[in-house]
């Protein structure tokens, strides 16, 4: 029999009827005042080690993402008892137990990491910050040093408190040749009195952004992943491919610049030329797949495009660093495309890396009729990797499965699914090494493998699959192996609980509830997006496989259906009639082909060339979607801006890409556009803590909001505009680089305007051909660089600045010198202020610190800061429109409890949960002057303060009543 059990919130029937009129009656005028302010803000971080066990087995700890806590149990032959919920950062992501009683907490919202004591009242005693996104952490080496993945950005990593550091400092993100993995160490003995502790060191790797970590069985040995190291594939770009859909036309590429002779191109894009209905397609960019043993990129057709790159891509998945001298001692690659986590064995040290391979270099999605070529149920293949001996070898859990046999066609086996995993995630190995398991997120199973059929690919998934672990509630993202009971703990997001499995007999012995303030909507709707059974009629695909947690994979994916019909584009252009496009063609050669293809502005046609995976989130006040907004005229109907409409649209893509058997109701994709909607993107990890910019992004910004037109002419109302005018920014509006428009910009489509709060995740590729689009030549070869994909819909344009030196931009080209930057330094005044561009949220968000007995004189100066950004007006349309930079919370352990705080603008003076009197700043200061009442201040999404210091249920009655 299957026990749930609620924990985190009380539930008693006493308790509610007991709640005053007063009470409820001034709650909810405080709530009618601010009814545009939500109270809780989705992110939706992708957990990555939610669970822990104590090392003497009696206790297991559990991440509760959406609730900012983490939930402490006890363990006993009847299952799992709730005896302690401790407060720590924004989306806590990971955790690590370092001793029976002490606990580290990842929060990656909050880039920082909550330091949990469990002697007396279990408590955060310090809070570590660290670089941005941080994932996973585990402890190892002599001294048992904790090793932290972040991204290779974020505000602390150039603090002055840490710049004797090794590895700290400017990320130097538009710099060639540099690595965006960081790993940051610290001595867990000796964190230093500096604001955020002090880090033995931050170990940068030649990736772009890790995520799992794992430890030799003798600790001295970490591994690391890069989240998404991709594949060893790139665009070449519009103007290096020959023009006319010839395969083995040769043609030469002008202008040629240093060094020459590389302008020779092998032909145009692969056919066909048309649709179906014999549409002429736009010509468009390529994707391109090295190919280390012919040494050349080579696209579906196997031609070399070596003269179209001018980059490589080691390719380095796994690294391996010494845990004492903390130095990397290797690096292994053919990992796979995403990794999301690793394991070791125990027994023999072989190390295991669950990802995905993906398949972006065969073109096309839908019956694959037409165009020859389908991706339809095979967008990635779902792996664990085995390194052992210093080689990965790749082995496909799903290998069952005949991707030939399309669902619904002849020849299809509907049953395949039931053998079938999605998105393998954490893993653990049994102590013996025989035995491994795996949560497969989207499959809402535990894969169980042994571990020498595993090893050798011996295994069979047909029979395999007899072995795997059914789980409720869906989303299973962590594990915990409990051998002395012969029970496993699994973490599963969806419902936001975790099960307790009884390994004998394969049965769920019970569920624990974890608290979620999530909105119902958002819990309901989750599971569209993961759910790769609900989702492909083989069990391995869904939208997650390319949306990686709700983000980008990284990628571009050609993604046209030539069995497809041309259809009309409802949306508003600029520079886009038919007198626009013919002068500037006249002027510059450019576009060389007819405008999508069939020469109609006004149309979309179904093949559209090689197109970045765009993020999921922040996808509000953005209108159409895909890059070229081509979801705005769909299956449910027509709308040129509205979001809904246009998310909708995207249920072809279950049947025509992820090879569904059957289109979903419009009941669930109600429930998945109305939960996808609600996911943020985070703060920019680039722009100041302070809001403020510096010299160069001041610059940049009078340039984007002021007189002088950047694209068109220098006459007409709307023949011309500043950034502004395209890419527009009015937080209060929710426009943060777009509104809603297209624009004809010189190229063979035209593109809806995109928003520009995410530039700084595309940082990395470096490395560009010659083009006579842009005015800058070209860079010659630069050597190993950590991405495939950089700027632009099609991943092909590899820096900012490159791209602000197209001849649409230029005061050089059509609309002369009162039109377009009038140098480089404007150019890389703008690349400047891009990364730091404003967001939806301010960069203040999440940012916590922890005020002790002995370091206020290294903290006092962000509490300020705190308290200034709280006071600080900001508009948003996601936080309700004219509101403040964030609300601020503090926690501090007073006897037996870990009591809230909430700062109020009004009087200055904070809040107590308990309902008892307001006090200073200084008084709430001075709680930390004794023993075990360390003070943790967090700055939260503005309207979220409430339920997060005061009233975690926003029942009326305050926690501490």
């Amino acid at each position: 029999m299957v026990g749930t059990q609620q924990v985190g919130v009380r539930w008693n029937w006493w308790r509610a009827r007991a709640v005053s009129l007063c009470a409820v009656v001034s709650l909810l005028a405080a709530f009618t005042a601010a009814a545009q302010v939500p109270s809780f803000i989705t992110f939706d971080s992708a957990h990555v080690r939610p669970l822990a066990l104590s090392p003497d087995g009696t206790r297991l700890f559990a991440v509760n993402t959406p609730d900012n806590r983490l939930e402490v149990f006890s363990i006993s032959s009847a299952g799992l008892s709730l005896i302690g919920a401790v407060p720590v950062g924004l989306e806590p992501v990971a955790v690590a137990a370092r001793s029976n009683t002490e606990v580290w907490v990842v929060n990656h919202l909050s880039d920082s990491v909550s330091v949990v004591s469990l002697v007396g009242t279990p408590r955060v005693v310090r809070t570590l910050l660290v670089g941005d996104e941080p994932r996973d952490i585990v402890f190892a080496g002599t001294n048992g040093h904790a090793f932290i993945t972040t991204a290779h950005r974020g505000q602390h990593r150039t603090d002055p408190s840490i710049a004797a550091v090794s590895g700290a400092g400017d990320p130097k993100l538009t710099t060639p040749g540099v690595g965006r993995a960081d790993v940051w160490v610290f001595n867990p003995a000796s964190l230093g009195a500096t604001l955020g502790g002090t880090p033995l060191r931050i170990v940068t790797l030649f990736g772009d952004t890790p995520r799992g970590l794992a430890t030799s069985p003798d600790k001295k040995t970490v591994y690391a992943a890069i989240a998404q190291s991709g594949n060893q594939t790139t665009s070449v770009s519009l103007g290096s491919v020959c023009d006319g859909f010839k395969e083995r036309d040769m043609c030469l590429v002008f202008p040629d610049t240093p060094p020459f002779g590389n302008n020779l191109m092998p032909g145009g894009l692969p056919g066909p030329a048309t649709n179906f209905e014999g549409a002429k397609a736009p010509e468009t960019a390529l994707i391109v797949k090295w190919n280390g043993a012919a040494g050349q990129w080579q696209d579906a057709l196997g031609r070399n495009f070596n003269n179209g790159v001018r980059l490589r891509l080691p390719d380095k998945d796994v690294f391996a660093i010494d845990a004492d001298t903390l130095q990397e001692t290797a690096s292994f690659s053919g990992v796979g495309t995403t990794i999301f986590n690793l394991v070791t064995n125990p027994k023999s040290g072989v190390v295991y890396a669950s990802n995905s391979e993906a398949n972006n270099l065969t073109r096309f999605e839908g019956a694959g009729e037409y165009g020859g070529s389908t991706v339809q149920g095979n967008l990635a293949q779902m792996r664990i990797t085995v390194i052992s001996g210093g080689t990965a070898y790749p082995r496909h859990l799903n290998k069952h499965i005949d991707y030939s046999k399309l669902a619904g066609k002849p020849g299809f086996d509907p049953s395949v699914k039931n053998h079938s995993l999605s998105t393998p995630t954490e893993m653990v190995v049994s102590q013996d090494g025989t035995k491994l398991y795996v949560a497969a997120f989207s499959s809402s199973k535990i894969g169980v493998y042994d571990t020498a059929s595993l090893e050798s690919n011996a295994f069979d998934p047909r029979t395999a699959s007899a072995n795997h672990i059914p789980v409720s509630g869906g989303g299973p993202s962590g594990l915990v192996l409990d051998e002395a009971r012969n029970r496993l703990y699994v973490m599963t997001r969806f419902d936001n609980a975790v099960k307790v499995i009884d390994l004998a007999t394969k049965a769920q012995l019970s569920s624990v509830s974890l608290y979620n303030p999530e909105p119902a909507s958002v819990v309901q709707g989750r599971p569209f997006l993961y759910d790769a059974n609900f989702s492909s009629a083989n069990g391995e695909s869904s939208c997650a496989s390319c949306h990686i947690f709700g983000d980008k994979d990284e990628l571009a994916w050609d993604l046209g259906n030539p069995d497809a019909t041309v259809t009309a584009n409802p949306i508003n252009m600029r520079l886009a009639s038919d007198l626009e496009i013919g002068v500037f063609r006249s002027f510059t050669g450019h576009p060389s082909s007819p405008i999508n293809g069939t020469g109609k502005q006004n149309e979309f046609h179904p093949m559209k060339g090689p197109m970045t995976t765009q993020t999921l989130r922040g996808m509000t006040n953005q209108g159409a979607m895909h890059w070229r907004g081509d979801r705005s005229n769909g299956f449910f109907g027509v709308d040129a801006g509205g979001e809904e409409m246009s998310f909708k649209n995207f249920i072809v893509a279950f049947p025509d890409l992820l090879g569904r058997a059957s289109m979903p109701t419009e009941a669930e994709m109600d429930k998945f556009t109305t939960f996808q909607l609600q996911v943020q993107l985070p703060p920019n990890p680039i722009r100041r803590l302070d809001n403020a910019l510096t010299a160069s992004q001041k610059a940049a910004s009078d340039f984007y909001f002021g007189s002088r037109r950047v694209d068109g002419i220098a006459i007409g109302d709307d023949n011309g505009f500043n950034c502004n005018g395209c890419h527009t920014i009015d937080g209060a509006r929710g426009f943060f680089g777009t509104d809603t428009r297209s624009s004809f910009e010189g190229i063979s489509q035209i593109m809806k305007i995109p928003h520009v709060r995410n530039m700084y995740t595309k940082v990395g590729m470096f490395g560009f051909p010659d083009s006579s689009f842009f005015l800058h030549p070209e860079t010659g070869q630069l050597g190993d660089q950590v991405r495939g994909f950089g700027f632009t819909h099609d991943g092909a344009v590899d820096t900012l600045f490159r791209f602000f030196s197209a001849i649409v931009f230029s005061n050089t080209s059509i609309g002369g010198p009162l039109v377009g930057f009038r140098s480089d330094t404007e150019r890389r005044q703008m690349e400047d202020f891009m990364l730091a561009a404003d967001t939806d949220l301010a960069p203040i968000v999440g940012q916590q610190v922890t005020l002790t007995a002995s370091n206020a004189a290294n903290v006092g100066a962000r509490i300020d800061l705190l308290i200034a950004r709280a006071r600080a007006q900001f508009a948003s349309q996601v936080l309700g429109g004219a509101t403040y930079e964030a609300d601020v919370v503090a926690k501090v352990a007073v006897g037996s409890r870990v009591k809230g705080f909430l700062y109020e603008r009004g009087p200055g003076t904070w809040k107590p949960d308990d309902g008892s009197a307001n006090i200073s700043t200084a008084a709430l200061r001075a709680l930390a002057n004794t023993a075990g009442q360390e003070v943790t201040f967090t700055a939260v999404p503005p309207g979220s303060g409430t339920r997060i210091a005061l009233d975690r249920n926003l029942d009326g009655r305050l926690d501490g009543q």
